[in-house]
């Protein structure tokens, strides 16, 4: 039984905890970091790294998902950022990154009005998917039905459908919402969807028929949803309770399983650790790979939600840039803080901690151990 925990005489509330609050605890063996697997499968795609880009204008190009894909992780493109309102973004991102602080919201929106040309869809993904790499695009869930038959007809290899709260049951007296369960059946391509945040939600979410859930309402450290909706789970309790929900689903649909995606909130090699030990099979980062030198927001991270027309949600901030793409993933690391060799860190952890795979890490002893501030 989940203890409530009192807020005043008319609210109670379960106890939740975020990322940072929990450490993991070492079994009773360890084991050589070269000997470890980080390696997870989705469908019919295997993927070397469990790291999913998240699809923000400031980490994923054309180039940096092919760069990913080359790397062994999964980089899906944004159809509803500046690849396909523009032939040519380079010029904007470049003024996007120079933008006076105060004055980048208002611009964002201005740059981001610009119309979704369907033919550029069709580009975009056909430049990705010659390279060879696995091909991912994303949309939102009120663009999906307007656009996915040219996302299909151009080929891809999983589509990510992904907003800051994506249920199975929208209601809407305004427009026919997307109906998940009949457009996941129909499509030929794996579908990973989200975020959702708890138990209930992500075992509708699974019934879909999706391959697999986000978990979390993305945007991390470019996010302000907190303060603009209120709306926040802490990250550590939100895995664990989807983790939960993908386990009753297997129990309900004879052994099918759905993959856990953690997004957002995860900006060192220690978060996405511990993201996994609670339950994730992989997760979807934009910060740690915002730093790099090739990632088109030249330092500066931002979200769809930055640019909302009408109720931002997110804001552009300033990282710099401390390495490539090969070394924020695979090192050599020149900094103790945890933002470059994430995958190196990985293994590690699991190594240290006695385990040689993501699913044997799923089950590694966590305690409650908040940061002293």
């Amino acid at each position: 039984m989940t203890q409530q925990v009192e807020i005043g005489r008319g609210k109670a509330g379960r106890r939740a905890y975020s990322l940072d609050e929990i450490g993991l605890v070492p079994s009773r063996r360890t084991r050589d970091p070269e000997e470890v697997s980080i390696a997870w499968q989705i469908d019919a795609y295997r993927f070397e790294l469990p790291v999913v880009v998240a699809p923000m204008d400031s980490v994923v190009s054309p180039a940096t998902a092919i760069e990913i894909g080359r790397l062994g992780g999964l980089a899906p493109l944004d159809l509803e950022g500046l690849w396909t309102r523009y032939e040519d973004p380079l010029p904007l991102l470049e003024e996007a990154a120079a933008l006076d602080t105060a004055a980048a919201t208002k611009r964002l929106q201005e740059i981001y009005t610009a119309p979704i040309k369907e033919e550029l869809i069709g580009r975009r993904i056909e430049e990705i998917r010659a390279s060879g790499v696995t091909t991912a695009v994303r949309l939102s869930p009120q663009r999906t039905v307007q656009y996915h038959k040219a996302v299909i007809d151009a080929g891809i290899d999983i589509f990510v459908i992904r907003g800051t709260t994506v249920s199975a049951e929208h209601v809407s007296g305004r427009a026919e919402p997307l109906n998940l369960k009949q457009f996941i059946y129909e499509l030929d391509v794996p579908v990973i969807v989200g975020g959702c945040a708890t138990h209930t939600a992500a075992l509708h979410l699974m019934r879909t028929g999706a391959a697999g859930v986000l978990v979390g309402f993305g945007g991390g450290a470019s996010h302000t949803t907190r303060n603009v909706l209120g709306v926040a789970v802490p990250m550590a309790t939100a895995i664990s309770d989807v983790a939960a929900a993908r386990r009753d689903y297997m129990d309900e649909s004879g052994g099918r399983y759905v993959h856990v995606i953690a997004d957002g909130g995860m900006g060192t090699s220690g978060d996405i650790a511990k993201a996994i030990a609670c339950g994730a099979d992989a997760v979807m980062v934009g910060s740690p790979l915002a730093r790099a030198v090739e990632a088109p927001g030249h330092g500066f991270h931002w979200g769809s939600e930055a640019h909302h027309p009408d109720l931002p949600r997110g804001r552009r901030v300033a990282f710099g840039t401390v390495g490539t793409l090969e070394q924020i993933l695979h090192g050599p690391s020149s900094v103790a803080d945890g933002s470059m060799n994430l995958m190196g860190a990985l293994k590690r952890t699991m190594a240290s901690t006695g385990y040689s795979d993501i699913k044997e890490f799923q089950r590694v002893e966590v305690v409650v151990a908040p940061i002293a501030r």
